[in-house]
């Protein structure tokens, strides 16, 4: 039997061209559905988890720990006043692969808003990092007030709905210090100068920004960290391993030098096992779907047991039977893809405004935030993953054609001489 003669009959086994009911053939469309009707989800749940995790990465990176993240000792003298410390950090810019250098002081404290108190890090920066500093001038969105210089503090939208204050409103900030052997507290007052927001809130709920000199007249620094954020051409390039040791040489011992991934490696790991969960969870729902195939094959392989026998004895032989068979799973699998990758991506691309569809459609009857920035971004940056897609293309078709393994082998071992009796 021919390559040709088993296409053939593959093609009449999908398409035939007599037009009797058959149960096996519905058993194949609705396969085609299942298949089609997985894949959407596992589409959707690449582009989606790929591009929440690229921006939460980005926000983290940019706005928190830099690409290098340098921690300086407490005590020395480079750290004993703003300018000292911001002249200390500017040595820095000199080390090749090293492109910009953000001095920063760093203070857990109490801030104290109209009849509430809540938890606060204090970051004290230089006064016009908003405008110097891409990462900030871009991931940050500003909400009230102005952030081309700090001049009064600079906060985030959870800790601005918590205080119940707005632009131009003052606030307390209580640290403490120290008297003799007493610990006693100390309260300082700031106007918000600004109200922002990175649209990731768990990351920036708790900043408060200030300018690096007003912090080191208003709090005491023994508790404070010392720290220099360092930007380099790309946060992800193979050289800044190379760049670190160059730091830290630079450094000496009294400075430690981290590269962004180890400074959040917690946070990092937990995304990446969450996107693994989630794409093995679609995985086995593609699987499940793709048992339909070995079903209706099975069905087909019964219905079609005349037309077998009169080939096998007109001289077909089993291997070109079960490649007919094989090639009617694979023409499933394909089919489903067809109808489940466009729609998969569709639904990624315009993932935002279905969310916020279904939010107005849910709102009607009571209040949920479906993608709540507490704990997701406010948007979601969608990042079509093309090789991911073309394995997942693959592998759907692969496994297609596994299923129907077992029942096409046993449509090529059909006698003929049984099914005509």
């Amino acid at each position: 039997m021919t390559l040709k003669a088993s296409l053939y009959f593959a093609k009449s086994l999908i398409f035939p061209k007599t037009e009797k009911k058959s149960s096996a053939r519905k058993s194949i469309y609705g396969a085609i559905i299942c298949i089609g009707l997985s894949v959407i989800p596992l589409v959707a749940v690449l582009s989606i988890t790929n591009g929440m995790i690229d921006g939460m990465t980005e926000r983290i990176i940019g706005l928190s720990s830099s690409h290098l993240e340098m921690r300086v000792a407490k005590g020395i003298e480079e750290t004993k006043s703003a300018e000292k410390f911001t002249a200390y950090a500017a040595r820095f810019e000199k080390v090749s692969g090293v492109t910009a250098v953000y001095p920063e002081v760093t203070l857990s404290a109490l801030a104290v808003g109209k009849n509430v108190r809540t938890g606060a890090y204090i970051r004290g920066v230089q006064s016009d990092i908003f405008s110097r500093n891409e990462s900030f001038k871009t991931l940050f969105e500003v909400l009230e007030g102005d952030t081309s210089s700090i001049s009064g503090a600079i906060i985030g939208q959870k800790m601005a709905e918590r205080l119940k204050v707005h632009a131009g409103d003052s606030f307390r900030i209580i640290t403490t210090r120290k008297s003799g052997e007493n610990v006693l507290p100390k309260l300082s007052t700031f106007k918000v100068g600004a109200i922002v927001t990175s649209g990731y809130q768990e990351l920036d709920e708790l900043w408060i920004f200030i300018p690096i000199e007003t912090f080191f007249r208003s709090f005491t620094m023994t508790n404070a960290d010392f720290n220099i954020l360092i930007e380099t051409e790309d946060a992800f390039s193979p050289r800044l391993m190379a760049i670190q040791r160059a730091v830290k040489k630079e450094a000496g011992q009294y400075a430690n030098v981290y590269r962004w991934s180890q400074v959040n490696s917690a946070r990092f790991e937990n995304f990446s096992s969450t996107k693994v969960m989630l794409v093995f969870i679609m995985m086995m729902i593609v699987l499940v779907a793709s048992i339909n195939i070995s079903s209706a094959i099975v069905m087909l392989v019964m219905e079609r047991r005349r037309e077998i026998a009169i080939l096998k004895s007109m001289g077909a032989t089993p291997r070109g039977i079960t490649l007919s068979f094989l090639l009617t799973g694979l023409f499933c699998g394909f089919s489903g893809l067809c109808i489940g990758l466009p729609a998969g991506l569709l639904i990624s691309l315009f993932a935002n405004q279905l969310i916020r569809g279904l939010e107005c459609m849910v709102n009607l009857f009571t209040e949920v935030r479906l993608m709540d920035p507490a704990y997701y971004l406010q948007t979601i940056p969608v990042d079509i993953p093309l090789l991911q897609i073309v394995l997942v293309c693959a592998g759907t078709l692969l496994l297609s054609v596994l299923v129907s393994v077992l029942p096409s082998v046993r449509a090529g071992k059909e006698k003929p001489l049984e099914a005509l009796k």
